[in-house]
């Protein structure tokens, strides 16, 4: 049995999803999260629920949105169970309304009753199912509340309630023109009578997929049909929230108060406040590297190095001395593998210490805030706090950023926020900040690493306000943001949510960082006689040494460098692996010592900038080539960041040395 599941943003239709099938996908508190339908099974049965996006209507204004409306034109499924935030009914029963008109068996959640309770608000479910024609249940998944009974009645009653028998009068002039239609549909094109209805509604309403359905499908006779267009969809629209008002009117027992939402209204003062919402975002991000780096991330990373670096890289030796392992098979695993994949996994606390306050910030509520705040900034350019969504996603990885551009109405607006979405400084960059920072600028860590994502932020706005006049956008997308009261994270949706975005690290360690090892010390150990007597004489010294001089100007020319910058475009992980391997030591604080050696603290700036701002990786590009359509967009990304990260660069270290840094 196949369950669609269909919600407005931010009423927990992700949560939901991850109770019922015990699986997990990324959850934050804005709008546009879900860009793709994901498919879960409940245990012990045979009902499967399709997740679809998030969306206020079946009228789609972006990518993602077209999905749940392309899904109900073209594929089949059992059941329909509409995720509803029960504090906010009279507007998410507006697409209640129209899955309901679609005719299939439908299950309402009526979620996050937690805050109904907080404004002591009172609901009557059996009024609300009465009246829809549907089953009805309270849930807040956030703590589990109701879903176990939700789970154990969509397994045990295969055969919903349906709601055929749902059916709102539309007036005679409407009805009249939906019964002409709805029989040249079952006559003349063989539909179903309840989807014949449903996609007549649907057509007077002006919803812009369904006329391209009744276009590329030839329907002609029905085009007619729809004179006075406006008229009619403001018909329909009038109808629908007359009739919501009066449901609510019936089924509310006890009408909200607002004291409830009185910590949340004062907090938010300060939060999207005009001037105060910035620097506040700013703070909370520096304490957020403070965590990462100083408090807690750093000297876990410190005692994790220690033990890789020190006895397990001895006793691994020991152990393949004692196998009597040649020389060449010896240096793959102990100067190769251990310090390249090692040296990355030691940065895996910090990581994990970053993403459990980016979690923190999502289920808290903030990131909404964040936004809302940053809206006005985006305005500036020619977007707007849509177009931020996707950047903030981009500081874990850019691949879902650039996916969610798709969540932006406007083709030359996505296409601008995908181009700069790279520019947002991803985790991947992360044990490249630390190696240096620890070397350089110990006692400005968080300082360091906030201006460098605050670089990337600024790069991005600029070259967003440059495309805007290239492409001359003139119509913009509506920003709407849910913003959600506040709430104190649990711990399991903490923990769930870091490790989403944690354990993709992880695998890059054992797929990509471990196979641009095995390439990056081939390359440090041969040249074109064999083995290399050193590895100053290697194939990787002869690549960097003949690109270095093209690297003076920015400051860091060492062949070492050149050559970590270059095996970065396959994973910025690697960078840190190439260093560790070529410097043919074992162990971040060996490294440290090492990097000072070709560095400065300027210089070593320089390079992270270069970085931060140069070609995105392989993944990256594949994504834009997929979101774009074109291979062009992918290599002129490539091109343009490596210009843009080589000029800021240059004006970075040219600007130190002239002011003597």
């Amino acid at each position: 049995m196949k369950i669609a599941l269909f919600g407005n943003p931010n009423t927990g239709k992700t949560t939901v999803f991850n109770q019922l099938t015990d699986s997990y996908a990324y959850v934050g508190n804005w709008s546009g999260v879900t860009v793709e339908k994901k498919i879960g099974k409940i245990n012990h049965s045979f009902v499967s629920i399709i997740d679809l996006p998030g969306v206020y209507s079946l009228n789609p204004l972006t990518k993602d949105e077209a999905v749940a409306a392309d899904f109900l034109l073209h594929e089949s499924f059992d059941q329909t169970l509409n995720i509803l935030n029960a504090a906010q009914l009279k507007r998410n029963l507006l697409l209640t309304i129209e899955l309901l008109e679609y005719g299939k068996p439908t299950v309402l959640v009526l979620n996050m009753m937690d805050i109904v309770k907080k404004q002591r608000l009172e609901l009557n479910p059996t009024i609300l199912g009465n009246e829809l024609h549907a089953t009805v249940f309270q849930t807040d998944a956030r703590t589990n509340k109701g879903m176990d009974t939700l789970k154990s009645f969509l397994i045990s009653n295969p055969s919903l309630t349906s709601s055929q028998l749902f059916q709102l009068d539309y007036g005679k002039r409407v009805e009249s023109i939906i019964h002409e239609g709805q029989n040249l549909l079952t006559t003349t094109y063989q539909h179903e009578v309840r989807f014949a209805r449903w996609l007549m509604i649907q057509f007077l309403a002006g919803n812009k997929m369904i006329e391209e359905f009744i276009d590329a499908n030839h329907y002609d006779l029905l085009v007619p049909l729809k004179k006075d267009p406006q008229l009619l969809e403001d018909t329909i629209y009038a109808v629908r929230l007359e009739f919501i008002e009066a449901l609510l009117k019936k089924a509310t027992l006890k009408e909200a108060t607002q004291k409830t939402t009185a910590l949340t209204k004062k907090i938010d003062r300060l939060t999207t406040h005009p001037i105060l919402g910035m620097p506040l975002f700013l703070i909370l991000f520096y304490l957020m590297f403070k965590l990462t780096f100083d408090w807690v991330g750093g000297p876990l990373s410190d005692l994790l190095d220690a033990f890789l670096s020190g006895p397990f890289s001895s006793n691994s030796s020991l152990f393949l001395t004692w196998l009597g392992a040649n020389d060449l098979i010896h240096s793959l695993i102990v100067d190769g593998l251990i310090a390249g994949v090692g040296g990355v996994l030691v940065f895996m606390p910090q990581i994990f210490v970053l993403f459990a306050c980016i979690s923190f910030l999502e289920d808290s509520g903030y990131m909404a805030r964040a936004a809302l705040v940053m809206d006005r900034l985006m305005e500036l350019v020619g977007l707007n706090g849509k177009a931020f969504i996707p950047l903030l996603i981009g500081f874990g990885c850019n691949v879902p950023g650039i996916m969610a551009a798709r969540t932006i109405e406007q083709p030359k607006e996505r296409l601008i926020t995908t181009l700069i979405s790279p520019f947002m400084s991803c985790s991947a960059r992360l044990p490249i900040y630390s190696l240096f920072i620890a070397a350089f600028f110990e006692k400005n860590q968080a300082l360091i690493v906030l201006s460098l994502y605050v670089l990337g932020i600024l790069v991005a706005i600029i070259l967003a306000k440059c495309y805007s006049l290239i492409f001359k956008t003139t119509d913009s997308s509506i920003f709407i943001v849910d913003l959600p009261e506040y709430n104190l994270p649990k711990l399991a949706i903490l923990w769930r949510g870091t490790w989403d975005k944690g354990k993709g690290f992880v695998k890059k360690a054992g797929t990509v960082i471990f196979g641009g090892t095995v390439l990056i010390w081939s390359l440090s150990y041969f040249n074109a006689s064999g083995v290399a007597s050193s590895i100053d004489t290697s194939f990787m010294a002869a690549i960097g040494s003949f690109l270095a001089p093209f690297f003076v100007p920015l400051g860091f020319y060492s062949w070492q460098a050149v050559s970590a910058i270059i095996t970065g475009v396959l994973a910025k992980e690697v960078v840190g692996s190439t260093l560790l391997i070529l410097f043919h030591v074992s162990g971040e604080s060996a490294l440290i010592g090492q990097l000072s050696s070709v560095f400065t603290p300027l210089q070593a700036y320089s390079f992270l900038v270069f970085v931060l701002l140069y070609i995105p990786c392989f993944a990256v590009l594949g994504a834009i080539k997929a979101e774009t359509g074109s291979w062009f967009w992918a290599i002129y990304s490539a091109v343009s960041s490596f210009i843009i990260a080589y000029v800021v660069s240059f004006m970075i270290y040219q600007t130190g040395i002239l002011l003597h840094f």
